[in-house]
Parts: structure tokens; C-alpha cells; sequence
């Protein structure tokens, strides 16, 4: 199932989609886009679009505290040309890598329900069916890993979540965990930018040995 920017198949999210665009008519305030070109050898998948972040400018991690270790470790990395995101037509351009999201619209207080995750995974399903030169998917904390695994029919108790761990899927591309660079965890450093710079490091070998 393809990016569909009407899409209203899950009542609550759609119902404060429509509340936040009453209240911010500015904002983007629909299912929001993937990021980057489908020819890319990297996919970042995160949890969901930030009220005031993604959900504001129409892409992934654009625009709030969120994007900020990811856009600076993604442009040190080479797969970004600069390394602040602040708006959908800033000119920021991604070099090899594409980012998406487990959720693709805004949920109430940042916590998708599970019956919302499982329905939205049919566009992670149809978004990696459509990389034929994917080969490596980061996931960004738990929700994300498990969208992955459930995008690629691999079940979970087989490959468990942990930062920097990476797992072989079956005819699939290499799959590696990172905690979610949320504010939470930048500001407790559960997640500290060396640990994340050797994730993304991590994936740039993998890609570049795949060539």
C-alpha cells in the first residue's frame, strides 16, 4: 500500500489530525511522507510525526529537538548535505538514505495504539518492497524495530531489541537497533551522540560493503 496523504484509516488519529489543523491551520497536520529517494541503501525508520516537529512541517524529523542528533550525525555521516532540518523546503538533501516513519500520522501524546502500528505497517510493507538497492534498515527505539520485523514477516522473539545490536534477515537487508533520538533520551544520555555516530558509522560500512 502506497503513501496515501488522505488516508483516514484509523478513526483516532484522524480525528486529532483534524482537531490539530483546527487549532494550528499552518501546520501540516497529515499522514506525513517518507523522506529521501527509494533507490537509497539506507532506511531510517522512527516511531511517529512530532506534534510540533514533523507534524508541523509535513517531513520526518523536521523542525524539533527529534531531528537534530539525526540530521548533524547524518550529515557528518555523508548521507545528508547540511546538518540542520528545519523545514520542508530548507534545501537539505539526503545522499543514499530515506527516512520513514513506524506511524505516518501524528498520535495523541506520541503513543500510536497497537492496532494503529499494525494497520500503518501495510506502507512500511509496500516501502520496502519498493527499495531494490535497500540494505540496511536502522530502527529508531523499540516500536520501530518491531514495525520492521512485522513489515519483513520475521518474528519478534528472533530478533531482540538492543542499541547497536544487528540482526540478518532472511533474503532481506541487514536490520540494526539505536534508541530513539528523542529528547528524553539526548537529555538523559541514554542516547549520547558518540553512540549514535558509530550506529549511523555502522550502517555507512554496511551500505559501502554491499556496493
Amino acid at each position: 500500500m502506497d503513501y496515501d496523504v488522505g488516508c483516514r484509516l484509523c478513526p483516532r488519529l484522524a480525528k486529532f489530525l483534524d482537531s490539530c489543523r483546527h487549532e494550528q491551520p499552518d501546520y501540516h497536520s497529515l499522514p506525513v511522507p517518507s523522506f529521501g529517494s527509494l533507490d537509497s541503501g539506507l532506511l531510517i525508520v522512527g516511531l511517529a510525526p512530532g506534534r510540533h516537529g514533523a507534524n508541523r512541517t509535513g517531513r520526518p524529523f523536521t523542525g524539533d529537538h527529534a531531528g537534530i542528533l539525526l540530521y548533524q550525525t547524518l550529515h557528518a555521516s555523508g548521507f545528508a548535505s547540511a546538518p540542520q532540518s528545519v523545514a520542508a523546503d530548507d534545501g537539505l538533501v539526503l545522499h543514499g538514505a530515506r527516512i520513514t516513519n513506524a506511524v505516518k500520522c501524528l498520535p495523541p501524546a506520541n503513543k500510536p495504539l497497537p492496532a494503529e502500528i499494525r494497520q500503518c505497517n501495510a506502507y512500511l510493507q509496500h516501502e520496502i518492497a519498493s527499495m531494490p538497492q535497500l540494505r540496511v534498515i536502522l530502527a529508531l527505539g523499540r516500536i520501530a524495530h518491531d514495525a520492521v520485523l512485522d513489515a519483513v514477516g520475521v518474528r519478534r522473539r528472533t530478533a531482540v531489541f538492543a542499541h547497536g545490536a544487528e540482526h540478518s534477515l532472511v533474503e532481506r537487508p541487514r536490520l540494526i537497533d539505536s534508541y530513539h533520538c528523542s529528547r528524553y533520551n539526548t537529555q538523559t544520555r541514554r542516547l549520547t551522540p558518540l553512540m549514535f555516530s558509530a550506529v549511523v558509522q555502522r550502517a555507512r560500512a554496511l551500505v559501502e560493503a554491499a556496493r
